[in-house]
């Protein structure tokens, strides 16, 4: 429940200061010319509904578990994710559509200390944004939040790329258009590794070698010699995580005791790293 409520803060916290860039980023577009600075407006403004998309995916992702969803509404996250990604391409997309107006027009962008002192707000604060989600993501281990902390993180770079082209733009008549593509690249770059992340997840990922070692550690504290903890398959549902995982008992060993064992173990497990396991045990010489 702490985890979704930290979920929620941060979209809120997001939603408020984008808006703000937004309005901000959109005015000094409109009196500079620029169409690179009104895409990153967009951008701007893209991240509020990202951040709309977290708040929601949260709060749905921790509803209990139900006869429909035996094992929670967690990967709701992972969805939501997934719109978030869908979101940053079809920014993408319309950025370059701009960038080509911008070529083919005779429109130049005045570049004045107005888009130079915006865009170094920008900077600042979507990278403050940004750090906070990533820290909020650690918390929780949500990816849904580190999706929209890399959304944040790619609007700092796309505004980084304007704040360079302001200072040749001078020089160059086409360096608005260029820079409006560049942004839209990064944005789709942001988009494909949020899109690969949540698919990963989705299809099932390779159990992370540290929890592994983790969970041989618990094991072994149970017993005298090495159970030989193997065949570890790991399910992630957002918040909860399914785990089974296979252990080997000597043959003098007994059912009973080997079937203690083994629920002290998963008892450790759900304690100390908060995962449900469900250990099958074997036999030899």
């Amino acid at each position: 429940m702490l985890k979704s409520k930290w979920a929620v803060i941060e979209g809120w916290v997001s939603i408020v200061g984008n808006i703000l860039l937004f309005g901000i980023k959109y005015w000094a577009g409109i009196v500079s010319g620029s169409v690179a600075i009104l895409a990153d407006a967009w951008h701007t403004l893209s991240d509020s509904i990202s951040s709309l998309v977290v708040i929601i995916g949260a709060s749905y992702s921790r509803k209990p578990a139900d006869k429909e969803h035996p094992f929670g509404h967690g990967r709701a996250d992972v969805i939501s994710s997934m719109v978030v990604g869908g979101l940053l391409f079809y920014i993408s997309t319309e950025f370059v559509v701009e960038a080509y107006h911008s070529f083919t027009s005779d429109d130049r962008a005045i570049f004045g200390k107005l888009a130079i002192i915006v865009t170094i707000v920008s900077i600042v604060l979507k990278e403050i944004l940004a750090q906070f989600a990533f820290w909020v993501a650690r918390r929780t281990k949500s990816d849904l939040i580190k999706a929209d902390a890399w959304h944040h993180r790619s609007d700092a770079l796309s505004s980084f790329v304007i704040l360079v082209g302001i200072f040749l733009g001078r020089y160059f008549w086409w360096i608005d258009g260029v820079l409006a593509i560049i942004v839209a690249i990064l944005i789709a770059y942001s988009a494909y590794e949020i899109v690969k992340e949540s698919i990963n997840s989705l299809l099932g990922k390779s159990p992370d070698p540290d929890l592994i070692n983790k969970i041989k550690l618990i094991c072994n504290s149970h017993s005298t010699y090495d159970l030989q903890a193997h065949q570890f398959s790991v399910h992630e549902y957002g918040q909860y995580t399914e785990l089974t995982f296979h252990i080997i008992f000597y043959e003098d060993t007994t059912v009973k005791i080997a079937h203690d064992i083994s629920k002290k173990i998963e008892n450790d497990i759900i304690k100390q790293l908060g995962i449900t396991a469900t250990i099958h045990f074997d036999y030899k010489e």
